[in-house]
């Protein structure tokens, strides 16, 4: 299993999904690399098929995965222009919005709840980030999206803290590094 890079400095499934595209303001890093990045992200076996044959899942896999691509450009591009108070192109989020089912219950023998998993996890997994990127979007949320101050960074972050005024996706990473960055700058300027 190879090491990925997540993050979940978004606060949001719909942040976090956009951070899968790391150091947007140096060029970019894709961290959805192979249709198994996608399933790992979502939290879903690497070795979930497809489609019913090998030779049609590995197609419907890379697919799949740029579709999830595009989502997830098509929320950055939302997410910033409605910051901006400008338009944008939502027809991508809209469409995987309109995938989201409701979760599948049912009472087993013992008369307990039994969840059922969703036919297709992984349209499942991107029709609920979708649905969250409509509520954060177009929801009273969004006054709450950063995008890191560091000059290589570019994560979004929803700002939660009391006095709004959040600049780094996380004081562990970017924070301290720009902190050691002003000490360095300060000690050879003496």
């Amino acid at each position: 299993m190879r090491t990925r890079d997540w993050v979940w400095d978004g606060g949001r499934p719909a942040l976090d999904f956009v951070n899968t595209y790391r150091d947007r303001k140096t060029g970019g890093r894709e961290l959805l690399r192979e249709p198994e990045d996608l399933l790992a992200w979502l939290g879903l076996p690497e070795d979930l098929p497809f489609a019913p044959s090998p030779q049609e899942s590995s197609v419907a896999g890379t697919t799949l995965l740029m579709a999830a691509r595009e989502l997830r450009e098509a929320i950055c591009r939302c997410v910033d222009a409605a910051a901006a108070g400008e338009s944008g192109f939502p027809e991508p989020i809209n469409r995987w919005a309109a995938r989201r089912q409701p979760a599948l219950v049912e009472l087993g023998s013992d008369l307990s709840v039994v969840r059922l998993p969703p036919a297709d996890p992984v349209v499942a997994g991107l029709a609920e980030i979708a649905s969250d990127a409509v509520e954060l979007i177009g929801g009273p949320d969004l006054h709450q999206v950063r995008v890191c101050a560091s000059p290589t960074c570019g994560l979004r972050f929803a700002d939660r803290s009391n006095a709004g005024t959040r600049q780094w996706c996380s004081m562990k990473r970017c924070g301290n590094r720009e902190k050691v960055r002003l000490h360095r700058a300060r000690r050879t300027d003496q």
